[in-house]
């Protein structure tokens, strides 16, 4: 009868770590080169920017006055942050094969290089950069953003 006891912990301690990592986020991306205060904030957590942290949907991005941040997306878009930079990535979907395609990155403050992936290549309408004062429409290209606060 002990036996009982000892298969249903052993159940536990295997089945709730799957658990957990099939409710996490997938990650969308990761950062490919920083240097200088680069900070990625995932809800009130505040991660340092470092080679190969996996980034997600709603991650916002931000870099210090000696800062830089490049970043890679899974479907290849390219987002290069200069010095005291802040963005958002807003939304992020890539599932090509059942049409699923978006990406909206917030801009509030900086420079921003943007170099279109596959999402932008698939669907023209799919992707998109706000800033306070301007909304662009990406249609597969590559382009730099200069927001500058008051």
């Amino acid at each position: 009868m002990t036996a009982l006891p000892v298969v249903a912990v052993a159940l536990v301690l295997v089945l709730v770590p799957f658990g957990a990592i099939a409710g996490a986020s997938s990650p969308i991306g990761l950062v490919k080169v920083t240097e200088g205060m680069a900070t990625v904030q995932r809800g009130e957590e505040m991660l340092p920017a470092r080679l190969g942290l996996a980034l997600q949907e709603g991650d916002i991005l931000r870099t210090g006055a000696d800062g830089r941040m490049g970043v890679v997306l899974r479907d290849d878009t390219r987002l290069s942050l200069g010095p005291e930079s802040e963005i958002r990535i807003d939304r992020f979907l890539f599932a090509p094969a059942k049409g699923h395609l978006a990406l909206v990155v917030k801009m509030a403050r900086g420079v921003m290089a943007f170099v279109s992936g596959n999402i932008a290549k698939l669907s023209h309408d799919a992707v998109r950069v706000e800033t306070p004062v301007a909304i662009v429409g990406v249609r597969g290209t590559q382009f730099l953003v200069k927001v500058e606060t008051q």
